[in-house]
């Protein structure tokens, strides 16, 4: 089991209580995923995703008051057999049956409550697991939000990321990370990055140290997350290497299981990478938009061509 989250972690983030024993409390929930066992109750085990956090609303409790005695407990009973189940969640603050209770605290498993509507507790929840149990990785770099475009500077140490995140704060964007960031894969196509919690606001900058961006710059010079777009490499300026000037073909880099795209800016005296910066979030953000600015050139050039072999 790679991440999860105990039974105990949810009741102290979500509106959640105990009804019943309080044994399996450290029970593991490694399942971003919620089950409503209504085809479980009705008997039908088959494919039941025992792993999942089970939550019961008001359809399956309207379900069970309709059984017969003997066929509710043998029902609840089967629902309670599997080991791996985290607990089982009630909601909209209804009482729990007396069968359904007796059977899980028999079985170990935590029966919860909460108040909340089953659509909205679900909804809550999926999104804490999501986050909670999202893969991840530490990469070293900093990430800087220009124009609501969230960057990732990689490069070698000592090439200017930092430095260049300065001059960006003085600008007016804001910093997420400095020297590591800690990048989770929220969905399918979607990274989020963010500062570790001993460097939240710490900016390293060879000469002066370590500073906090919040004291010097303002609250509003900082976020905690942010969504990650796109990759700047920074490295040292080649003179043998050949550089995209035109940019026609998107690069992309593989972080996790998600590409972004990705662009290499060679670095030497005299160029004002803060400003590159800006510009390549702002194609970006055009891009987005379905403007291309090089392959419109390309798209001339082209037409220009063939008005002249006519």
């Amino acid at each position: 089991m790679d991440k999860f989250v105990t039974v105990q972690e949810l009741m102290e983030e979500l509106p959640l209580s105990l009804v019943g024993e309080t044994e399996g409390l450290e029970r593991p929930v490694a399942s971003a995923e919620i089950n409503r066992p209504g085809l479980a109750l009705a008997g039908f085990l088959m494919y039941y995703p025992s792993e999942r956090v089970q939550v019961l609303g008001r359809t399956e409790m309207a379900f069970l008051s309709s059984l017969s005695e003997s066929d509710r407990k043998e029902r609840v009973a089967r629902l309670c057999t599997y080991s791996n189940t985290p607990c089982l969640v009630i909601t909209r603050g209804m009482e729990p049956d007396t069968d359904l209770l007796r059977e899980a605290d028999a079985a170990g498993i935590p029966v919860l409550r909460t108040r909340q509507s089953t659509p909205k507790f679900i909804a809550q929840l999926t999104t804490l697991l999501e986050l909670r149990l999202a893969p991840e990785t530490l990469v070293h770099g900093v990430l800087v939000d220009v124009y609501g475009i969230g960057i990732l500077m990689t490069g070698a140490s000592g090439i200017g990321k930092s430095e260049t995140a300065l001059e960006l704060l003085k600008r007016g964007h804001r910093m997420v990370a400095d020297d590591a960031v800690e990048i989770r894969q929220i969905s399918e196509d979607t990274l989020v990055g963010s500062a570790p919690p001993l460097l939240q606001h710490l900016l390293e900058i060879r000469g002066l140290g370590v500073l906090n961006a919040m004291t010097l710059f303002g609250a509003g010079a900082i976020r905690t997350h942010k969504r990650i777009e796109m990759i700047v490499e920074l490295e040292a300026w080649q003179d043998d290497r050949s550089y995209d000037r035109l940019g026609l073909d998107d690069n992309k880099h593989k972080i996790l299981d998600v590409e972004l795209t990705s662009l290499v800016v060679p670095v030497r005296p005299g160029r004002n990478l803060a400003i590159i910066i800006e510009v390549a979030a702002m194609n970006q953000r055009l891009k987005r938009m379905g403007y291309h600015a090089a392959r419109e050139l390309s798209e001339k050039l082209m037409s220009s061509m063939e008005e002249q072999d006519d």
